[in-house]
C-alpha cells in the first residue's frame, strides 16, 4: 500500500484509506490545527520509537457512549465513599506528564514524547484538551487527558498512583459529558479496563458515520468544571 507522507498542508487523506494496521499517514507535526484537523476526521497520532510520526484511524475503532456506560458494583460503592476529590483542568500539564511516566503491562517507554506533550498543551490552553483529575488532598494520585470536539471526546492516556483513582475520574468524566449532552467517547483501541465500562468495538465505517454527526455542532471549549455532586452523577450513570 502506498504511504501518505504529509507536508506542511494542512489535510490528511481519507481514513478509510489506512493500512491493515490502521496507519493512515506518516510525517507531519503537532501543531494544534493539524491534531483538530485529524480528530474531526476519526486521525490520532501514535508515535513510536524509531519511527516518523504516524497517524491512525484503526478498524474496529473502541467506542462508549457516555448513556449506556456500565459502571462495576465494586466502583459504584468507592464512588459513595469517593475518597479522592475529581477536578476538571486544573493540573492538565502534570496530567499528561504522569501518564507519560506510567508503567504499562507489556509496553517499553512510552508515546507520550515531548513534541506530543507542548502540542497538547497548546490545545489545552486553546481550550480543546482537557484533563480529569483525582486528588487525595492536595496530592495528585490519578487521572486521564483527551480532547473534546464537537459531542465527542477523544481520551487519550489515564494513571492511577492509588487504587481506582483513574477509574473514580472516568466514571465522573462520563457522567458530566452525559449530563451536558455528548453522544461519544473515542477509546481508539480495545482494552479490557475501558471495556468493563461498556465500551466495544465498532466497525470504522459506523464510527466516522457517527463522529461526522457529532463533530459539526458547538465545541464546548475549556476550561471544564466539575458540576455534578456524587448522587446526582450516579443517578446519570445509572441509565
Amino acid at each position: 500500500m502506498p504511504i501518505y507522507m504529509l507536508t506542511d498542508e494542512l489535510r490528511f487523506p481519507p481514513p478509510e484509506g489506512a493500512s491493515a494496521e490502521g496507519i493512515v499517514a506518516v510525517g507531519g507535526d503537532f501543531r494544534p490545527e493539524r491534531l483538530l484537523l485529524g480528530y474531526a476526521q476519526g486521525i490520532f497520532p501514535w508515535p513510536s520509537e524509531g519511527l516518523p510520526l504516524l497517524w491512525f484511524s484503526p478498524d474496529p475503532r473502541f467506542v462508549l457512549d457516555p448513556e449506556r456506560a456500565h459502571i462495576p458494583r465494586s466502583l459504584r460503592k468507592r464512588l459513595r465513599k469517593l475518597p479522592y476529590e475529581i477536578r476538571f483542568d486544573t493540573a492538565f500539564g502534570e496530567v499528561i506528564r504522569c501518564c507519560a511516566e506510567a508503567r504499562r503491562p507489556g509496553q517499553r517507554g512510552t508515546w507520550i514524547i515531548d513534541e506530543l506533550v507542548e502540542g497538547y498543551q497548546v490545545l489545552h490552553d486553546l481550550g480543546f484538551a482537557h484533563s480529569i483529575e483525582a486528588y487525595r488532598g492536595d496530592v495528585l494520585v490519578g487521572g486521564l487527558y483527551g480532547v473534546g470536539l464537537g459531542r465527542v471526546f477523544f481520551g487519550e492516556s489515564m494513571f492511577a498512583l492509588e487504587p481506582d483513582a483513574s477509574k473514580c475520574a472516568f466514571a465522573m468524566l462520563l457522567a458530566q459529558l452525559t449530563a451536558w449532552g455528548f453522544l461519544l467517547v473515542d477509546c481508539q483501541v480495545h482494552t479490557e479496563h475501558l471495556e468493563r465500562f461498556g465500551a466495544e468495538e465498532w466497525p470504522r465505517a459506523q464510527f466516522l458515520s457517527a463522529l461526522r454527526a457529532c463533530v459539526g455542532g458547538e465545541t464546548r471549549r475549556g476550561p471544564w468544571k466539575l458540576e455534578l455532586g456524587i448522587e446526582e452523577a450516579l443517578s446519570l450513570l445509572s441509565r
